[in-house]
């Protein structure tokens, strides 16, 4: 069984809500989220470490309990930690003409997680999130509007943001967090091609970053000069271009071709290490 904190309204598109738990299981033939009642949702956080994951851009409500359900399921943790997936509503019924607007619906969520957590995460032994694509605003923009309080680890894989975001943007994430793990590939066509493109006309609606930088996910984290971050931002990040890992090949859905599960695989191996603070093996 996972536990999902919800934001969305419908299963495709609809407006931004505000945080409300549910519990799932995501292997099931059809989805069936059952809310959680008010008075027990801080039971399911106390004493735990918390682990909040975000899905990316363009991901139906169906869609993110599959592919976070899967992440967990590959994670393996133990009692003392807790999972709970973030679905958010990143998508509309036409798909990708929305971007420029869901830049913004990202950074409401990431302020509404930030509520959720302070009026329930009290009680937790730590927090943890993690991000896959457009998930990386979402995340950053809740790490940033926490009230204070150290963070023990923040992944960010193929992030749809500028690659200084560590720097500039949001280095008060970098002063919360004890450990950022980040994964990029240079094969990423998504941030590689489309992402100079479009996240320019994203701006001109809620201007949040520097224009025309490199995407973190695909170059990695840096400053607009090339020169990497310091701590807490931990090596390696940069996935081997022979390993050909796209946009979509980071959270995947159990029916995905063996090829993307086997690269989802390796990229939910490189988050349990970060999680249980190892040595990575992977990326090389």
């Amino acid at each position: 069984m996972t536990y999902y904190l919800s934001f969305r309204t419908h299963n495709v598109g609809g407006a931004v809500t505000s945080g409300r738990l549910f519990e799932c299981d995501s292997t099931a033939p059809k989805i069936s989220l059952r809310q959680v009642e008010d008075g027990n949702v801080k039971s399911v956080f106390g004493n735990r470490n918390i682990i909040f994951s975000a899905h990316g851009f363009n991901v139906s409500g169906d869609s993110g309990v599959r592919e976070l359900g899967l992440l967990e399921q590959r994670l393996d943790l133990d009692n003392a930690s807790r999972f709970i997936g973030i679905l958010w509503p990143g998508d509309s019924w036409i798909p990708f003409v929305d971007y420029p607007w869901e830049g913004g619906v990202a950074l409401d969520c990431g302020r509404k997680l930030a509520e959720f957590s302070d009026a329930t995460c009290d009680g937790a032994q730590s927090l943890s999130f993690f991000s896959h694509s457009l998930g990386a605003r979402l995340i950053l923009e809740a790490i940033a509007n926490l009230k204070p309080r150290d963070i023990a680890l923040t992944c960010l894989c193929a992030g749809a943001i500028n690659r200084n975001c560590l720097i500039e943007e949001y280095s008060v994430v970098a002063d919360k967090s004890r450990q950022i793990s980040v994964l990029a590939s240079r094969e990423d066509y998504v941030l590689k091609l489309a992402y100079p493109i479009a996240d320019p006309f994203a701006d001109f609606l809620h201007y949040d970053h520097p224009l025309l930088e490199a995407a973190l996910g695909s170059t990695g984290p840096g400053d607009s000069y090339g020169n990497p971050p310091g701590n807490p931002v931990a090596w390696p990040w940069q996935i081997d271009d022979g390993e050909n890992v796209g946009h979509l090949d980071y959270l995947t859905l159990p029916t995905d071709p063996p090829s993307a599960l086997k690269k989802s695989s390796m990229v939910a191996d490189f988050f349990k290490r970060a999680v249980l603070k190892q040595k990575q093996s992977w990326p090389t």
